[in-house]
């Protein structure tokens, strides 16, 4: 039987808790957000420091959402799928993942190095066409030493959780100036689409990006289109910008 291919768009989107600017000059970007994220048309979409809820910013802005924003930004016939990594004074915050494609079920793991960054992975695990894909969420640790370890804790949770013949999808904030944790992430058999675009996948900061500090990686799934989204909305919703990539699923 000849095997067929189905394209899984997959993005992700470090969406600074829906809020850009400082102090008087702080604007609430969520509406924004949600039709942009809509119109990226991903079957996965990762995000990270989303809110679950935060009563200062609630009272600050009269347009926050009364629903938790990984609810709020999904679009029509998408299942939000969030935990918490962060409990702070005024609320919550951490990974969320949305999906067009039936979730199977969820996984949620702390992966803080020290007491003052509080860090998680979520992994879902979804079905396309038949096939079983998972997908973990990441956002990882602003210290090198942190980060070294946190990917040696991801390997151990994808060689205890993952099956080796099952697709899965690594996407995330990872915080990793000059792509120094890929030759970690190429070690578990995890290739970076972005290697597909070379300096045009500059994700970091969003009005002028000089480095890329998003990446997706794709394990049993060929990547084979990577992009970024540009321009002044695109700068003004995030101060990192979502990285997209189409990858092929091949269905037996």
């Amino acid at each position: 039987m000849t095997a067929q291919a189905h394209t899984l768009r997959v993005a992700t989107y470090n969406i600074h808790k829906g809020v850009q600017g400082i102090g008087p000059a702080r604007r609430l970007e969520i509406d924004n957000l949600g039709h942009a994220i809509e119109g990226l048309d991903a079957d996965i979409v990762c995000l990270q420091e989303v809110r679950k809820m935060n009563r200062q910013a609630a009272r600050h802005f009269p347009r926050w959402p009364a629903m938790p924003q990984a609810d709020f930004l999904a679009p029509e016939g998408y299942t939000a799928v969030y935990e918490t990594n962060a409990i702070t004074k005024h609320g919550e915050h951490g990974n969320a993942l949305l999906t067009r494609w039936p979730v199977l079920r969820k996984t949620h793991e702390d992966i803080s190095d020290h007491r003052f960054e509080q860090r998680g992975l979520l992994h879902v695990a979804i079905e396309v066409e038949g096939v079983p894909v998972h997908a973990i969420v990441v956002h990882l640790g602003l210290i090198k030493g942190s980060r070294i370890r946190q990917i040696a804790q991801l390997r151990e949770f994808i060689d205890r959780e993952i099956p080796s013949n099952e697709p899965l999808v690594v996407a995330g904030d990872f915080n990793d100036w000059g792509a120094r944790m890929r030759y970690a992430m190429n070690a578990m058999g995890m290739r970076d689409s972005s290697d597909l675009r070379g300096p045009r996948t500059l994700t970091y900061p969003s009005r002028l990006p000089v480095t890329q500090l998003d990446f997706i990686y794709g394990r049993r799934l060929v990547p084979v289109a990577c992009s970024v989204p540009r321009g002044p909305i695109w700068a003004r919703m995030s101060d990192h910008l979502p990285l997209v990539t189409d990858f092929l699923l091949s269905k037996q």
